[in-house]
């Protein structure tokens, strides 16, 4: 019986099985990347391989390439003071991106240096990791394009850049199944997960039960405040939350800690939330004036806080003042699994000093449920891996919501604010550059407003959907109501007709005043879609959230309406 039941568990996971090892010519392999010419220069061998062999060999070259860069950057950070500070910052911002990537194509490369097969699980994984990989590399040439030192490095980011897309390209082909019907499948592991820790609705919100006797006085004070003024999150939540650990942040210094960054600090490196449970760092209610990283090895990390406007990250970085975009960011996350809830990320650097970033998330698997991110341009930077969406209010004015992730929104509130004089809005710019990312922009029963400002000045700014950052930008739209606000038109073109023929931008039973389509612009890329298209860009296909969404109790959609 026992085996019986091991089969059932296992036997989706055969299907996702992709057999590529027949000897192949590498101008054939090389026809599925970009750059075929480039890619020859790089797949001459002695003989006919596999696609599987090409793509180690790829991985490989990858990985070499990116230490080498990685190195280049450090010999220009150790001439620092010859530098201009935003030349600095651009550089330290390589850094961090190129160590990401370093890691990223070390798991890859140590994945699939033993096997011809991936289950679906493993092969979206990596494909994510290798999407976020041309991201990374993307972002590090952008912010390095206005600094004086960008000469130096321009042909090694080229190198770079065109070998990460091969790669990328070459592991889709290998191992990536042409049809992902089944991505959302489980392994056996993650079907029943061994949980060990504090279960967090048993301990916290069961009525007859109390909480943990090793909780202190003045905290169990706090968090019986928390518990009361967060009902309607616990009532909502689809799951318990397994726990490993619990600290409480509060200014008046009757929590553990009086910032959140030193709460951050505290938490264990590498935390397997799967089976340990999440860290989980209570927020009370108060205006937090600082800048916090949740860096690659906080993981699991699980942050709380009070409402809405109740708990409040503040900064006001910004380009005007000398940061790159990727650095003016008030809130950045990169540990994988974060989730935070009932919070309120802001920069309040104002319409006038550019890209000012409230939040940067790129972290994989990570989830926001009842929260509000509050900016102008580029509030919401959804930089790279799986994230989703969830309740939230997302205020702005041009780009807001931008970034390359694969991310999915719903039921959130998005507020496009008044912009400076002479400006328009944009609500997405999606930074898809590569066809072969699994990357875009999915927002599904949400609401497009107008903001209270932009409202009495009597909706007279113009405001789209989108433009497309990227020559592959992806973004849907999908059973939302679009306020009169919504120009008819629907989407702005970023400048001509750039990327109008190769992003895929989509629009599926939307309803309200701006929702017809019918004077939608006439672009190729434009699409009006049906529900077995518009179905692949829902949580439970696009960012595989049924398989772990649920772990971080918060509730989803699976799929379409009904």
């Amino acid at each position: 019986m026992a085996f019986f039941v091991f089969f059932l568990l296992l036997a989706p996971m055969l299907s996702d099985v992709v057999p590529r090892s027949a000897a192949l010519n590498p101008s054939i392999a090389c026809n599925s990347t970009l750059d075929p010419k480039f890619c020859m220069t790089f797949l001459t061998r002695p003989r006919d391989c596999s696609l599987h062999d090409y793509g180690r060999f790829s991985l490989a070259k990858s990985l070499s390439n990116a230490r080498m860069f990685l190195d280049l950057v450090d010999l220009y950070l150790a001439r620092r003071s010859t530098l201009s500070p935003t030349s600095v910052m651009a550089l330290q911002d390589c850094r961090l991106l190129s160590s990401l990537n370093i890691d990223f194509l070390t798991t890859a490369s140590v994945t699939v240096n033993y096997t011809d097969t991936l289950l679906g699980h493993q092969a979206e994984k990596l494909q994510t990791l290798l999407s976020a990989l041309v991201t990374n590399q993307k972002t590090c040439s952008d912010g390095l394009k206005a600094v004086p030192i960008s000469d130096g490095l321009a042909v090694p980011i080229s190198d770079c850049t065109k070998l990460y897309s091969m790669s990328l390209a070459l592991f889709n082909k290998a191992w990536v199944m042409p049809n992902k019907t089944n991505r959302g499948n489980r392994s056996a592991s993650e079907v029943t997960p061994h949980r060990r820790g504090l279960l967090f609705h048993e301990a916290l919100v069961d009525g007859d039960r109390r909480l943990p006797l090793w909780i202190s006085g003045s905290k169990r004070e706090l968090l019986e405040r928390w518990r009361r003024r967060t009902q309607r999150l616990l009532q909502d939540g689809t799951d318990t939350i397994l726990v490993h650990n619990i600290v409480l942040v509060s200014q008046d210094g009757k929590g553990d800690y009086t910032s959140i960054t030193a709460a951050v600090n505290s938490a264990p490196s590498n935390l397997d939330g799967t089976t340990a449970g999440y860290y989980l760092i209570f927020v009370a209610a108060g205006i937090y004036q600082e800048y916090v990283v949740v860096g690659q090895r906080k993981t699991y990390l699980m942050m709380i806080g009070e409402g809405i406007n109740q708990t409040v990250v503040t900064g006001n970085h910004n380009v005007a003042d000398g940061r790159t975009t990727f650095n003016s960011a008030t809130f950045a996350v990169v540990g994988q699994g974060f989730v935070a809830m009932n919070m309120t990320f802001r920069n309040t650097a104002g319409p006038a000093k550019g890209q000012a970033v409230a939040i940067r998330n790129g972290a994989d698997l990570s989830a926001f449920y009842l929260c509000s991110f509050e900016g102008y341009q580029d509030t919401l930077y959804a930089h790279s891996m799986r994230q989703f969406y969830r309740e939230c209010d997302i205020y702005g004015t041009v780009d807001y919501i931008f970034g390359d992730a694969a991310a999915v929104f719903q039921r959130c509130n998005v507020y496009s604010r008044l912009p400076l004089h002479g400006q328009g809005n944009t609500i997405t710019a999606q930074g898809r550059s590569d066809p072969n990312q699994n990357t875009g922009t999915s927002m599904q029963s949400c609401r497009f407003l107008a903001a209270a400002d932009l409202k009495a000045a009597g909706h007279s700014t113009r405001t789209y959907l989108g433009r497309p950052w990227q020559l592959y930008s992806r973004t849907v739209i999908m059973e939302s109501f679009i306020d009169a606000l919504v120009d008819p038109a629907g989407w702005l073109p970023w400048n001509g007709s750039f990327a109008l023929a190769t992003l895929y931008y989509a629009e599926f039973r939307n309803s309200g005043p701006g929702a017809g389509t019918a004077s939608r612009v006439k672009w190729p890329g434009f699409h009006v879609i049906r529900s077995g298209e518009a179905d692949n860009f829902t949580a439970s296909k696009f960012i595989q959230g049924d398989n772990w969404l649920s772990l971080a109790g918060v509730p989803y959609d699976r799929g379409l309406k009904l």
